[in-house]
Order: C-alpha cells, then structure tokens, then sequence
C-alpha cells in the first residue's frame, strides 16, 4: 500500500531537485529517505524561497511519485555526500498552505501547525495528500499569485547539480 509525506525544504532547493528528477531531505540523511516505496506520494512544502534565508514563502512547491530506485549518494564536494530518491514529478502550480490550513488534519486546531514541518519528512493521511493535490493540480489564472510549474523533464544522465 503506497504512503503520502510532506518532506521540507526550500523552494530554491525543491526546484533544483524537480529539474533533475529527485529529492533530498533532512541535508542529505539516508535514514528519512528509506522509510519511502516506489510508488509513494511525495508533496514538498517550502516555508521559504531560499535556504536559510527570512524570504517566507509558506506554499507547497512540488508533488510527485517515488520511483523504482533505491536511495543513492552523490558526491558534491569530499565533505558533503548527500543521499537522493529518484522522482517523478507531476506539473504543478505552487499552492500556499494558509488556505488549506482548517481542512488539513495535521494542522488543523492547532495553533503551532507549523511544528511537525520541523521534521524533514512525515507521513500524512490519504485524505490530506488529495486535498492538497487538488489544489496543486487544477489549473488556475496566473492572476491569483499562483507559480506555474514546468513541463517534467528527463532525468539528466551522470552527474547532477549539487543543491547549494
């Protein structure tokens, strides 16, 4: 039975994954990415547009399907070997959370709803990764502060950028 998570990041760094066809989380940990399947929903939230960075941006910024891969390392610089799952990711407008907010079970009637986002990746219910599906996936006019997604590409062959 396929699982649906939220893993975190900034939207600069979930970009750079959805060009290359992966995901990173928790700075590269192993551990997080092997709790997911082939076949698993993946929904990226970034609460900001750059690392590190006071830029709130507070949208969910990709969604996608894990593939048949295992998680592999990739070697960016002799100090930093992050772990990476490959994933299909589907076009998607960049969707805000605040409007979702009282009809997601894991931030609703919460005043802290941003807490658990402290975790890298989580598991949530089907229920919440369909709601927020359908708003990532329905087209909408460019005039409601929406980002459009792009086309998927192919997976680029050999090295792939490292996340800066």
């Amino acid at each position: 039975m396929s699982r649906n998570w939220i893993a975190v990041a900034s939207a600069n760094h979930v970009r750079i994954g959805r060009e290359a066809g992966f995901m990173q989380v928790c700075h590269g940990k192993a551990a997080p990415l092997r709790r997911s399947a082939p076949g698993d929903r993946v929904i990226y939230y970034s609460p900001t547009e750059t690392f590190g960075g006071r830029d709130r941006l507070q949208a969910f910024t990709a969604i996608g399907m894990v593939e048949e891969t295992d998680a592999y390392q990739m070697e960016i610089h002799p100090d930093f070997r992050p772990w990476r799952r490959d994933v299909a990711w589907r076009q998607a407008m960049e969707t805000p959370i605040r409007p979702l907010l009282g009809r997601l079970s894991f931030t609703s009637r919460r005043a802290s709803w941003g807490y658990q986002l402290r975790l890298g990746l989580f598991e949530i219910d089907k229920n919440d990764a369909e709601l927020i599906a359908e708003a990532m996936l329905v087209k909408r006019p460019r005039n409601l502060g929406c980002t459009p997604d792009f086309e998927p590409s192919e997976k680029p062959h050999g090295p792939q950028p490292p996340l800066p």
